[in-house]
C-alpha cells in the first residue's frame, strides 16, 4: 500500500503500515474464525491495496505482492496455533479433573469471591510433558505463594477458554498445590518487587504507598477496589498499572545520559534498561509493544538512521505478532497500539493549529495529547467497561505533569530497594506529593455528576462510538472546507 504523507502529519513514513495492519488483522481473524476467515481477510486487504492504488493514480505491485505474502504467512500461522490448540490433550478432558504442573506467566489477580486469576504456561499434564496458555483460577487459600515464573503443581478441573485467545483451557485449581523453584532472574525480579513495595509502605502513606508499585512496577494488589473505581471513573486507568508510557519516559531518561557518555554507550544502557525493565514488570501487552518498538528505535540510533515513531509503531507489531499471536486478540494491546498511533498521527497536527492560534505550545501539546489519546481509544474502552469518562481529557490534563516524576523516580528507587532501601526510601518520599495529587485529582474527577455514562458493552459499543467518531470527524472536516471557501475571496 502506497500512501502519502498525512497532511497534518508532514514526513511520516508509512510504508510499514500496510504490512502490519494486513498481519494483525489476518491474524486476529485466524484466531477467532478460522482459516477460511483468514483467507478472506488477505483477499480483501490486497483489495484495499489496490484500490488506494487506483484512487491516488499509481499501483505499486511489489507493495501488493508484499501484503500478499505477508497475510498468506500470517493465515497460515494462525491456523496453525488454532490446529495446535483444537487438538491439544486437553481438548478432550472438559468437564474432567486432570493433574498439571503451570508456570505462572503473571501476577495473581484477586476477584470477586476472593478467588486468584492468572495465565500460565503449562509444563506436565497428568505424567507426561506438555505446553500450551491456560488460564487458571484458584482459591486464596493455599495459593497466596503463587508468583510469576515459579512452577507449581496442583489438581485442577479442566474447561473450554469462553474466549477465543489461543488458551487451550481453563483450570480451576482443587486441593493444596506444591510449588517449585523459580528461575534466578525471576527470583531477582520479585525480589526487587518486593523490597519496593516494602520501602514504599515504610516511606509513604498507606494509599500512595499502595498505588506507587502500580504506577511502577505494574503491582495493583495493594489497590483498594474504590480507588480503582474512582480512576475508571475519571478516565485515569491506564495510569494504575505499567503501560507503554513508562517504558518510554525510562529509556528516555537512559538516553539522556549520551551527552556525559556518548551515544553508543547511552544506547546500550537503554537496552539494559528495557530488558531489566520487562523483566521486573512482567511483560503485559502494552509493555511487550512499547519494549518492541523502543528495540527497533535503539537499533536505528545504533545504524545512525532516524527512526520515526509509525514505522517503528508498525514492526513492533510485525514483531509481536510472529512471537505472540495470542496479542492479536488482547484488548489491552490493541489499546496500547491504537493510542500511540494517535498520538502520532492527531496530536500533533491540532498542536499546530492551537499554536497557529496563539496557544503556548507546552500547553497545546498537553491538550491535543489528551484528547487524541482520549478520541482513539474511546470505542475499545466502551467495549472493554460498558463506560465512557467524560471528564478523562481534563483529569489527564491535571494528572500529566506528575507522571514522569513518579516514573523516573520510582523506578531509581526500585533499582536500589534490593541493595539499599535507605537510599530507595528517600527517593519515594519525593514522590509523595505528586502521589497525593494524582489521588485527589482522581477522586475529584470521579465525584463530578455526570463524570460517566454507561454505554453498550462489546462489539456494540466499539461499533457505536465508532461510528459516531467517523461521522464527527467527516462533518467537522465537511465543516471546515465550506468555512474555508465562505471566506475565500
Amino acid at each position: 500500500m502506497t500512501a502519502g504523507p498525512a497532511p497534518d502529519v508532514p514526513g511520516i513514513d508509512l510504508r510499514l503500515v500496510p504490512a502490519a495492519v494486513t498481519c494483525w488483522t489476518v491474524t486476529a481473524v485466524g484466531v477467532w474464525w478460522g482459516p477460511w476467515a483468514a483467507l478472506t481477510a488477505v483477499v480483501i486487504a490486497v483489495a484495499a491495496v489496490v484500490g488506494v492504488g487506483l484512487r491516488v493514480g499509481l499501483v505499486r505491485w511489489p507493495a501488493v505482492l508484499a501484503v500478499a505474502a505477508v497475510g498468506a504467512a500470517f493465515a497460515i500461522v494462525a491456523t496453525v496455533r488454532v490446529h495446535a490448540v483444537d487438538t491439544h490433550p486437553l481438548a478432550s478432558r472438559f468437564g474432567t479433573t486432570v493433574a498439571v504442573t503451570v508456570t505462572p506467566a503473571e501476577s495473581p489477580k484477586t476477584i470477586q469471591g476472593g478467588r486468584l486469576m492468572f495465565t500460565a504456561a503449562l509444563q506436565r499434564l497428568q505424567d507426561a510433558e506438555s505446553s500450551g496458555r491456560v488460564m487458571v483460577f484458584a482459591p486464596a487459600l493455599g495459593y497466596s505463594e503463587v508468583s510469576v515464573g515459579r512452577p507449581m503443581a496442583f489438581r485442577a478441573r479442566v474447561t473450554r477458554p469462553k474466549r477465543r485467545d489461543l488458551s487451550v483451557a481453563v483450570l480451576a485449581a482443587v486441593g493444596t498445590p506444591r510449588f517449585g523453584t523459580a528461575s534466578t532472574g525471576q527470583r531477582a525480579a520479585g525480589h526487587v518487587r518486593a523490597e519496593f513495595g516494602e520501602a514504599a509502605r515504610l516511606a509513604l502513606p498507606l494509599d500512595q504507598a499502595a498505588m506507587l508499585p502500580g504506577l511502577v512496577l505494574g503491582d495493583v494488589s495493594a489497590v483498594e477496589s474504590d480507588t480503582t473505581a474512582a480512576f475508571r471513573r475519571a478516565g485515569l486507568t491506564h495510569l494504575t498499572a505499567v503501560s507503554g508510557a513508562n517504558v518510554t519516559i525510562v529509556c528516555g531518561a537512559v538516553l539522556l545520559s549520551a551527552a556525559l557518555v556518548g551515544p553508543r554507550i547511552a544506547v546500550a544502557l537503554a537496552a539494559v534498561t528495557l530488558f531489566a525493565f520487562v523483566v521486573i514488570v512482567q511483560p503485559s501487552p502494552s509493555v511487550l509493544r512499547a519494549a518492541a518498538m523502543g528495540s527497533v528505535m535503539l537499533m536505528g540510533m545504533l545504524v545512525h538512521r532516524r527512526r520515526q515513531a509509525i514505522p517503528a509503531l508498525s514492526a513492533s507489531v510485525l514483531v509481536l505478532m510472529v512471537v505472540s499471536p495470542g496479542l492479536a486478540v488482547d484488548a489491552g494491546f490493541a489499546l496500547s497500539v491504537v493510542a500511540t498511533a494517535g498520538l502520532v498521527v492527531i496530536a500533533p497536527g491540532w498542536s499546530r493549529r492551537l499554536v497557529g492560534r496563539g496557544w503556548p505550545k507546552v500547553i497545546a501539546d498537553a491538550v491535543c495529547v489528551a484528547a487524541a489519546a482520549q478520541l482513539v481509544t474511546a470505542p475499545l474502552v466502551a467495549a472493554i467497561s460498558g463506560s465512557l469518562s467524560l471528564i478523562a481529557v481534563v483529569a489527564n490534563l491535571l494528572v500529566a505533569p506528575v507522571i514522569p516524576p513518579i516514573t523516573i523516580l520510582g523506578t531509581a528507587a526500585a533499582a536500589v530497594a534490593w541493595c539499599w532501601p535507605a537510599a530507595a526510601q528517600l527517593l519515594i518520599r519525593f514522590t509523595g506529593p505528586e502521589l497525593w495529587w494524582l489521588l485527589h485529582v482522581a477522586r475529584w474527577s470521579a465525584a463530578v455528576p455526570g463524570a460517566a455514562v454507561s454505554v453498550p458493552s462489546g462489539w456494540g459499543g466499539a461499533l457505536l462510538l465508532g461510528t459516531t467518531t467517523v461521522v464527527g470527524a467527516l462533518l467537522l472536516a465537511a465543516w471546515r472546507r465550506r468555512r474555508g471557501n465562505a471566506i475565500r475571496p
